[in-house]
């Protein structure tokens, strides 16, 4: 077995046992997945190495988790239960990652895990706000039945 292979087979264990494999919303799924697995790499690669590619690519690593975002958003159905799940959690996400990034950079940044917290939470916000706000207008389009 490669490593490929057993990576894909993580992956997709992840996935089935987060209950997010089906047909409906596989593309979401994967798509959510990849953004936060990206964004905890951003925040912990940003803040522990300096690399000069990653400054330089950051508009368009953080347009690349909008993207995602957008994809994870369009790809959830919107039924009543599961349209009002995800707005709950991703509404209480966004809040707490705001939050988060900035009252995390200032008390534990002399340890240095400020910079790490701060950076992952920005990144997670580049994924969550575009998603929960795809859903909240799926939503509102959908009880006013326009």
């Amino acid at each position: 077995m490669t490593i490929k292979t057993f990576i894909y087979l993580m992956l997709v264990f992840l996935l089935d046992k987060m209950g997010m494999i089906a047909k409906e919303n596989s593309l979401g799924a994967w798509a959510f997945l990849i953004g936060v697995i990206l964004a905890v790499l951003i925040g912990v690669t940003a803040s522990f190495f300096s690399i000069p590619s990653l400054q330089t690519y950051s508009s368009a690593i953080y347009a690349i988790l909008v993207i995602l975002g957008l994809i994870v958003g369009f790809s959830i159905k919107v039924g009543r239960k599961d349209a009002q799940s995800f707005l709950i959690t991703g509404a209480i996400l966004v809040v707490v990652s705001k939050f988060g990034m900035e009252s995390v950079l200032g008390s534990l940044l002399g340890i240095g895990v400020g910079n790490i917290a701060s950076t992952t939470f920005a990144a997670l916000l580049a994924l969550f706000v575009p998603a929960t706000i795809v859903v909240a207008l799926k939503t509102v389009f959908g009880l006013a039945k326009v």
